[in-house]
């Protein structure tokens, strides 16, 4: 079966994978599931065996596109590891709030952003940690404190007894939205990993952040991934310009906002549409864009910074409305398929905590899946 989702000329499909009565995926765990773009993405390669988050809203968009997916809705610190499924690999994209550059800085082991040693925790209560664990962060945890953040976890999990290493992956590759994350992949020490998915120097996906982090860490791998095929969908062809933009009183203030060298791009740039978000600049609001067809990273809707404008060319003249759940679905590779249950604001911030489907794919396919495999030597 195959899901496929057009607007204008864009296209973007996901495999659904028809599988036999006996499921051979490996099985696999997913903490702070948030709406399971995870999930949606890693099934052609791996069986959801149990997944978890906080949040109500996220679960029931979870619940909504999984039918039947096992599903907690609890506190990770509720969890017990005695009580979890045997798995091969355990996925945690855990709360990047102390991490970001835009949050508070707080690191790795303050209130949020530090239930990632919850997940370890569970992790060490069950009778078998899984072989192979992958976690996902926003950039600044490899780059805020010289990287010491990352050397935490790293270290933390080398003292378990895993071979570990990070990667800098943007959507951009894949989607017209600039979406940069850190992809964190280990895998037990006793494993025997094939040559071809590791490298002796860094490669595209070790950003000088990663390359800084790395230096004199023990048990540290260079993962190698194949750059995918180049970009060709643009934010032109995935914005709806049927959908009705703000009323002309709202438009005309959100234009007087931007930046005059910005409005000189804007008319010069050919664009039918162009993103934005409102800044604070000299103690001053402003609405900056960007002119290249591609959106800024989504982001929850909390705040009125929060949410990514969009400026569209309506014959004459240029009016705005805020990006919609379905197109912000789209710049997160979701189906046309995947549903998005509740308000604007819970779609909206479904996908802005999501991660970007094909990039957990493209992770699956060329790294995380052939080393299942090799994992299954340990048993």
């Amino acid at each position: 079966m195959r899901l496929t989702h057009q607007a204008q000329n864009y296209t973007f499909s996901c495999s659904v994978p028809v599988l036999p009565k006996e499921d051979m995926r490996p099985p696999f765990l997913e903490f702070f599931a948030g709406s399971g773009l995870v999930s949606h993405a890693l099934a052609p390669y791996f069986r959801e065996a149990w997944a978890n988050d906080i949040c109500p809203k996220k679960a029931a968009v979870f619940w909504a596109n999984h039918k039947g997916a096992p599903f907690t809705l609890c506190s990770i610190t509720e969890i017990r590891g005695t009580s979890l499924p045997l798995s091969v690999l355990s996925w945690a994209s855990f709360p990047c709030q102390d991490l970001s550059l835009a949050g508070n800085g707080k690191g790795i082991h303050a209130k949020r952003s530090g239930l990632v040693w919850e997940w370890l925790r569970a992790m060490d209560e069950m009778p078998q940690r899984p072989p192979l664990l992958a976690a996902e962060n926003v950039p600044g945890f490899v780059s805020i404190n010289e990287g010491a953040h990352y050397r935490a976890l790293h270290s933390a999990l080398v003292e378990r007894g895993y071979r570990v290493g990070a990667m800098l992956l943007d959507a951009v590759h894949w989607l017209p939205q600039s979406r940069p994350r850190v992809f964190v992949v280990a895998i037990d020490a006793r494993a025997r990993i094939p040559r071809k998915l590791t490298s002796e120097k860094p490669i595209w996906t070790h950003a000088a952040a990663i390359q800084k982090a790395a230096a004199g860490l023990d048990g540290w791998i260079w993962w190698k991934l194949p750059k995918p095929p180049r970009r060709t969908a643009t934010l032109s062809e995935v914005v709806d310009f049927s959908l009705p933009c703000q009323n002309t009183a709202v438009s005309e203030k959100n234009m007087a906002l931007i930046p005059p060298a910005h409005m000189q791009k804007l008319q010069e740039s050919g664009l039918s549409v162009a993103p934005g978000y409102k800044r604070i600049r000299n103690k001053k609001q402003v609405l900056e864009l960007r002119f290249d067809d591609i959106a800024g990273c989504l982001r929850t809707p909390t705040g009125g910074s929060s949410r990514q404008y969009l400026v569209l060319k309506q014959g004459n003249e240029w009016k705005t409305r805020i990006l919609n759940p379905r197109e912000a679905a789209r710049l997160m590779g979701a189906s046309e398929a995947f549903q998005l249950p509740g308000t604007f604001n819970d779609g909206y911030k479904a996908m802005g905590d999501a991660v970007a489907a094909p990039v957990a794919a493209h992770l699956a396919k060329h790294l995380l899946s052939p080393l299942a495999a090799a994992c299954n030597e340990l048993s």
